[in-house]
C-alpha cells in the first residue's frame, strides 16, 4: 500500500494515540517516581480492556454493515468520488472546482450561511473577552472564568461550520477564517478548543483534498507546537502556580498525573454513581464542571483533573459502563467512518470532528457537554444516511 493511500484517520487511531500517551508519561514516571508513583498493573489492564472494546465497537460495525450489503452499497456509490485513471479523489462531486475564485466571487447561498456563521462566532468570542476583562491566556483567574454560555455557543457554531465549508468549498480564503478562529480560541488559555479546531480541520481536508506529505507533516508539527506552546504559556500564566518544568517535561508530567488519577479510580470504581454525567450535561446551567467532582472524588481537593478516556465512566458506571462506552465509541466513529467516504460534506465534517474530540478525551476524559451533542448529531447523520442507502437500493 503506498503512502497516499494509508487511510491514517481510521478510529484505530486512538489506540495508537493511546499507546504514545503511556508512553510519553514514562519519563516523569521515572524521573519524579516519589512524587508520581508507576502506575500499578490494574491500570494497564484496563486499559487494554478499553482497547478491545473499542476495537470490538469497530469491527462490529464493519461486520453489520457487511451483512446487510450496505458497505457494498456505500463502495459502489463511493467510488464516483475516485478517479480510475490517476487514483486521486474527483471532488467535483462535492465542492466547487479547484480552481481558485476571486474573494468576491460567485457563493453559494449554504456557503454564505456557512460564512455568516463563522463571522458571528468569533464576534461572539470577542464580546465573551469584552466581558471578561482581558485576555484569559495570559491570566489564570480569567482563564477559569472563560467557559462561559457566550463561549459555548460561539465553539458550538464556529467547529461545524468551519469543518463543513472547508470540506463542500476549496477556496484559500477560506484558511483565513480557520486562522481567525484558531486565534480566537487560542487566547481563550485552553488547549482543547484551539486542538480540536486544527485537528479536525486537518481530517476533513486529509480527506477532501489531495494534500501533500509536506503539507501533512506542517499540520502536525503546527498541531504539536499549539499543543506545547499554549499548554506552557497558560501554566505559567496561573499566578497562584509555580512551574520549573519546560513545554516537553510539562506534557510527560500531565500524561503522568493523569495515568496516576485513573490508577486510582481503578481502585474505586461507580463512587459517583452517574452524578459526574449528569453535571457534564447540565454543567452550563448550574455551573457544576465535572472534572472538579472528579477532582474531589478522587484527590478529596477541589481542583480540575483530568483522568483519560476512562476515568468519568469508571468513576459513574464502573467496568460495565467503560465497555459500553468504548464498544459504542468504536461503532459510531467506524460507521460514520465508512459513511463519510460516500458522503463527503457534512458527515466528513463531524466525522472529522467526533474523531478529534475522542483523541482529545484520551487525556481529558468525556466531560464535554458540546461533545456529547457532536455525537448525538453524528448518530443522527448515520440514521439519515443509513435510511437514503437503503431507500436507494430498494
Amino acid at each position: 500500500m503506498r503512502y497516499r493511500e494509508i487511510d491514517w484517520f481510521n478510529p484505530y487511531i486512538l489506540i495508537l494515540l493511546l499507546i504514545l500517551f503511556v508512553l510519553i508519561s514514562l519519563p516523569i514516571h521515572f524521573k519524579s517516581r516519589p512524587l508520581l508513583p508507576f502506575p500499578s498493573g490494574q491500570l494497564f489492564l484496563y486499559i487494554l480492556i478499553g482497547m478491545i472494546f473499542l476495537s470490538l465497537g469497530i469491527e462490529s460495525s464493519i461486520y453489520i454493515l457487511k451483512k446487510s450489503k450496505t458497505l457494498k452499497n456505500i463502495k459502489k456509490r463511493s467510488s464516483d468520488v475516485y478517479s480510475k485513471d490517476d487514483n486521486t479523489k474527483n471532488l467535483t462531486d462535492y465542492r466547487i472546482s479547484l480552481k481558485e475564485l476571486p474573494l468576491f466571487g460567485n457563493y453559494s447561498r449554504i456557503e454564505s450561511v456557512l460564512i455568516v456563521l463563522i463571522l458571528f462566532s468569533l464576534v461572539l468570542q470577542l464580546i465573551n473577552f469584552y466581558n471578561l476583562g482581558g485576555i484569559p491566556l495570559f491570566s489564570g483567574y480569567l482563564k477559569s472564568k472563560a467557559a462561559t454560555r457566550i463561549w459555548f455557543l460561539s465553539f458550538m457554531l464556529f467547529l461545524p461550520s468551519i469543518n463543513i465549508l472547508l470540506s463542500k468549498y476549496n477556496r484559500k480564503t477560506h484558511y483565513v477564517l480557520l486562522f481567525l478562529g484558531l486565534l480566537c480560541f487560542a487566547l481563550t488559555g485552553y488547549r482543547t478548543t484551539p486542538i480540536a479546531i486544527l485537528l479536525s480541520s486537518f481530517i476533513t481536508i486529509f480527506y477532501t483534498r489531495n494534500i501533500s506529505r509536506k503539507t501533512k507533516i506542517l499540520f502536525v508539527a503546527l498541531i504539536i507546537v499549539l499543543l506545547l506552546a499554549i499548554g506552557f504559556i497558560a501554566v505559567r500564566s496561573i499566578e497562584w502556580q509555580h512551574w520549573t518544568l519546560n513545554p516537553l517535561e510539562l506534557i510527560s508530567y500531565r500524561a503522568a498525573f493523569t495515568l496516576n488519577v485513573l490508577d486510582r479510580i481503578t481502585y474505586h470504581q461507580a463512587i459517583t454513581g452517574g452524578n459526574l454525567l449528569y453535571s457534564t450535561l447540565t454543567g452550563y446551567f448550574t455551573s457544576t464542571d465535572p472534572r472538579v467532582l472528579v477532582g474531589e472524588a478522587v484527590l478529596l481537593k477541589h481542583h480540575s483533573i483530568t483522568s483519560t478516556i476512562f476515568g468519568p465512566v469508571l468513576l459513574d458506571f464502573g467496568t460495565v459502563g467503560m465497555i459500553i462506552q468504548m464498544f459504542l465509541m468504536g461503532f459510531v466513529l467506524e460507521t460514520l467512518h465508512i459513511l463519510q467516504k460516500y458522503n463527503h460534506g457534512v458527515c466528513t465534517a463531524f466525522y472529522s470532528i467526533i474523531l478529534a474530540q475522542s483523541i482529545i478525551w484520551l487525556e481529558t476524559g468525556p466531560t464535554d457537554l458540546i461533545v456529547f451533542i457532536f455525537y448525538i448529531i453524528s448518530i443522527l447523520l448515520i440514521v439519515y444516511n443509513l435510511n437514503i442507502i437503503h431507500k436507494q437500493n430498494n
